[in-house]
């Protein structure tokens, strides 16, 4: 693929390489499995690289890892300090912990309760975890105005090439271990740090491969910047994907992407929340919404891949927290058809509700939200129903038994604000 600009590489192909010598002893290579699952349904030779599977279930440590310990001594005890989502935030930890540097870490609202304790866990006695802002990017704010206090060195979550070359193993490591270039690599994108090194490393050594970034519909800031000809704020972000929500990518990741041009695909959340539940239930894998980034990018329009080409997806997090999991099954059956909400009046008499049962539910459709409002002083009283349908193909009857039933029904529309509260 042409290169679209002249400018410099920040991070090149021998500084991946040494990264990974550098990380060689700290940190193992990751698995690259086969995934049955999704080379069937999709036609292709699918691998996951399990980046859920390392020392702090994120590739973050990689780039973490290389940066600190590049660090002169004096550096070194000044401390550290960062900003990130969850998984970079661990990175810094371990690597606080593992070289014995001093480390303040900032984490926005968002962040699982899950990473916040991972956070504290790894880096033990070495870390302090600060909880500030609603966003990654206040996070960062925060993270820099105290290394601009204090004097210690910001640890970047992306934008370093340091962090970026760290990252970039990643990509080295998929090639050492399937033994050959894949067709395609998918990556998720978020600050844009492992798209960097991964381009930079494979466009040097293997300029075939197809790499394409996976960005969530609702986080798009790789793709702005790259319209925009820099690095520019998204006006609106979903912080549903908390490791890939980001507002806006980096200078140095941005100008890589530039320069190599990768493909890059909106995923919405809901299909990344079906793909988190496939994973888990059909294959056995943890994964954070960022982890399943990449493989729910698989078969989306725009992503047109050759029958039976070897595909490898990066698997980049586990880190999910349990309590999430309602909201993913939730996202999960709007964006397949199944979930649907309707606002029903209801006549305030014995049997209404066996009669809307009766004349408008099918046999295999469930409700699984009721929520009524009685009031007195009316004939009427209002009702919020969630129904479960036993297929999405079930819709168009649902609503034509909804029409001619004597109820007032009223379906809520995903782009109205009730929807968007109940969701």
């Amino acid at each position: 693929m042409a290169e679209q600009t002249t400018t410099p590489p920040t991070v090149t192909a021998d500084d991946i390489e040494a990264a990974a010598r550098r990380l060689a002893d700290v940190i193992p290579p990751t698995p690259l499995h086969r995934n049955e699952r999704l080379s069937r349904r999709h036609g292709l030779d699918v691998w996951l690289k399990r980046e859920d599977l390392n020392s702090v279930r994120s590739y973050k440590v990689r780039g973490a890892y290389n940066l600190m310990s590049r660090l002169p001594e004096e550096q070194r005890l000044r401390g550290v300090v960062c900003a990130s989502a969850g998984n970079h935030a661990q990175g810094v930890a371990y690597a606080a912990a593992a070289l014995g540097v001093e480390a303040r870490v900032y984490l926005p609202r968002t962040t699982p309760k899950q990473k916040r304790e991972r956070v504290a866990w790894l880096g033990g006695k070495h870390v302090q975890v600060i909880v500030e802002g609603e966003t990654y990017d206040d996070a960062a704010a925060a993270a820099r105005a105290h290394a601009d206090a204090t004097g210690a060195v910001l640890i970047p979550a992306f934008d370093d090439p340091h962090t970026i070359a760290g990252q970039g193993t990643v990509a080295k490591e998929i090639v050492d271990q399937l033994g050959y270039p894949p067709d395609v690599v998918i990556v998720p994108v978020g600050g844009g740090g492992l798209l960097g090194g991964t381009l930079a490393w494979l466009r040097e050594r293997y300029p075939a491969v197809d790499v394409v970034g996976a960005e969530p519909r609702g986080a798009t800031s790789m793709a702005l910047a790259l319209e925009r000809g820099g690095p520019t704020p998204l006006d609106t972000l979903d912080p549903f994907v908390d490791g890939a929500a980001v507002r806006m990518v980096g200078t140095h990741t941005h100008a890589l992407a530039a320069r190599h041009a990768p493909r890059l695909i909106a995923v919405p959340e809901g299909r990344i929340c079906v793909e988190m539940l496939d994973l888990y239930q059909s294959d056995g894998v943890i994964s954070e919404p960022a982890g399943a980034l990449a493989s729910a990018a698989l078969g989306l329009d725009g992503l047109d891949l050759p029958e039976g080409a070897t595909v490898v997806c990066v698997l980049s997090g586990g880190n999910n927290d349990v309590s999430r999991y309602a909201e993913i099954v939730e996202r999960a059956l709007i964006y397949e058809g199944k979930k649907h909400y309707f606002l029903v009046e209801f006549p305030q008499e014995p049997g209404a509700l066996r009669r809307f049962l009766d004349d408008v539910l099918g046999p295999d459709d469930d409700i699984t939200l009721f929520e009524y409002v009685k009031r007195n002083n009316r004939e009427t009283g209002p009702a919020l129903v969630g129904i479960e349908l036993g297929a999405a193909e079930n819709l168009p009857a649902i609503l034509e038994r909804m029409r001619r039933a004597p109820h007032r029904i009223q379906r809520v529309e995903p782009d109205s604000p009730l929807f968007t509260f109940l969701t």
